[in-house]
């Protein structure tokens, strides 16, 4: 298992800033998210120990806010360091794919997303939109919702 810092070196890493791509800390919060949702149905395995909490600008883990509240909605900056070997094969093309499919969406458009699905749905509760919320989202309602996903394209032969 990885720390968050760890996995979110990766997505940092992976941004090529030469060819003009840049990540917000939004958008990487919402790549984390779906990287920890898809670990936990096709590696059924969590990535990482902490869990999302339900903000209202979707699924936030507090460690990686705190890194980078300073930022804002800037582009982040590369990594200093990181362990980035330590991530074994399996993880690694996981990671490849949420950033395949994921990774072209904007911060915003990925937390629109999020906002339409039953975890973080779930997770609020009753609270509006726009409250501040800190409930955490459990990782089994992330593995049911996104194996339903899965097994609902692969029944329309989008595996």
């Amino acid at each position: 298992m990885y720390t968050p810092s760890i996995i979110a070196d990766w997505f940092l890493m992976k941004t090529d800033r030469e060819a003009g791509e840049s990540i917000t800390h939004l958008q990487l919060q919402k790549l984390l998210y779906y990287s920890q949702a898809w670990a936990l149905v096709l590696l059924n395995r969590p990535l990482f120990e902490e869990d999302f909490q339900a903000w209202a600008h979707g699924p936030v883990l507090r460690s990686v806010y705190d890194t980078f509240s300073g930022n804002k909605w800037s582009a982040l900056p590369p990594p200093q360091a990181s362990e980035l070997s330590s991530i074994d094969e399996k993880a690694d093309q996981l990671l490849e794919e949420v950033y395949r499919v994921y990774g072209k969406f904007s911060g915003k458009t990925l937390e629109q997303l999020t906002h339409r699905e039953p975890p973080w749905l779930d997770a609020r509760g009753g609270c509006a939109p726009e409250d501040r919320c800190d409930s955490i989202i459990q990782k089994d309602a992330m593995k049911r919702y996104f194996t339903s996903v899965y097994e609902q394209a692969k029944a329309n032969g989008q595996e």
